[in-house]
């Protein structure tokens, strides 16, 4: 006769349950970590190739493997992150698919690959100059998903009826889709794929140029548009990076920039992103709601600032003076301190960061 488990082996089995449904409720909204670390990564890169004047002083105060160890915390997150999806979608392959009808949840499906394709732009190793074929080849590996779900994403709002229609599911995450075509843009223009790159910009600002319109005709704070606890993506406006061989970001601002300089100055990809920067630290109480609790909300906070940053190093360079500098520096500073706040609530507060329930489960796996 078959002995029943001691209660001993039942606790542990119950524990491991808890634990792998755990792993299993890490949703692609977690993504926006890594994409604010590699982000970090890709703006001292920057910052450090650049050597600008006004901050020589802080950057000969860092190490000198500062760079190589924050570009491979980036890179682990960015696996770890991948590592605890791909787990989910063995185990919860359902809460998947509806992770990929949801009209957020599919906007971060983006985010790992746009992350990696900012990873490679500043990668410390020689293998991955943009010379080289291995570069070449994780670049086609990183653009590929992305063009993918451009496909699915596009093709749902004109064939899948008025449920899915831009008009009723467009939301501030939905930039996700140009932030990573522009990081596909920007990899690839660092090499000889200049019409890829072309393309990629030209599908990203195409699709800028619509969703801008189709958000701007809607109420910011409204309910429907966004819960209050996720409005920090609304930071997300100003966050769409230019490829360095454009003359600017996808807006309309840029495109009357080409016009207006001669020769078009790369510069003007600040002026759009400092003006949407201003409307939204001009009006705190729209993020009031949100910033009473720490959540994984907090982290679209990162990503922007840093993308801002980046604009600011490009300004200064092309635009010699005290002001330019000043703003580099002070943005530069700001995006370092919001992104190491950020880790340390993290770290100390794992309880409200991980998550508890599976938002695209109808019913939790194990009750509490």
């Amino acid at each position: 006769m078959r002995k029943s488990a001691s209660p001993g082996a039942e606790l542990v089995q119950k524990t491991l349950l808890q634990k792998l449904s755990a792993l299993t409720r890490f949703h692609a909204g977690y993504f926006r970590i890594s994409l604010s670390l590699c982000a970090q990564a890709l703006l001292w890169k920057t910052l450090s190739a650049a050597d600008p004047r006004a901050l020589h002083f802080i950057l000969h105060l860092l190490p000198a493997a500062a760079f190589d160890v924050l570009w491979s915390f980036a890179l682990s997150s960015l696996v770890v992150l991948c590592a605890l999806y791909a787990i989910r979608c063995a185990c919860r392959f359902d809460c998947f698919k509806a992770e990929l009808g949801h009209h957020v949840g599919v906007n971060y499906l983006f985010a790992p690959w746009a992350s990696a394709l900012l990873l490679l732009q500043c990668a410390p190793s020689p293998f991955l100059r943009p010379e080289r074929p291995a570069y070449h080849v994780l670049w086609w590996a990183f653009a590929v998903p992305i063009l993918v779900l451009d496909v699915k994403v596009y093709g749902q709002w004109f064939t899948k009826g008025r449920k899915y229609c831009l008009s009723a599911v467009a939301n501030p995450t939905s930039q996700m889709t140009v932030i990573a075509n522009m990081a596909a843009a920007a990899a690839a223009a660092a090499t000889d794929l200049k019409e890829i790159a072309t393309c990629m910009f030209t599908v990203g600002l195409a699709h800028y140029l619509v969703l801008f319109v189709t958000l701007y005709q809607r109420l910011a704070g409204s309910e429907s548009l966004l819960p209050a606890l996720l409005r920090p993506v609304f930071f997300l406006f100003f966050a769409a990076p230019p490829p360095p061989a454009s003359p600017g970001p996808p807006s309309p601002a840029a495109v009357a920039a080409v016009v207006v300089s001669t020769p078009p100055r790369r510069c003007s990809s600040s002026y759009p992103s400092s003006s949407f920067f201003a409307w939204y630290v001009s009006r705190p109480t729209l993020f009031w709601r949100s910033m009473r609790t720490f959540s994984l909300a907090w982290w679209a906070y990162s990503f922007p600032l840093t993308v801002l940053a980046l604009a600011a190093e490009k300004y200064a360079q092309e635009v010699k003076g005290g002001v330019p500098n000043a703003i580099m520096v002070v943005l530069s500073l700001v995006s370092a301190l919001v992104t190491v706040a950020l880790i340390l609530f993290s770290a100390f507060n794992p309880a409200l960061l991980l998550p508890h329930r599976d938002p695209f489960l109808p019913q939790p796996s194990i009750p509490s």
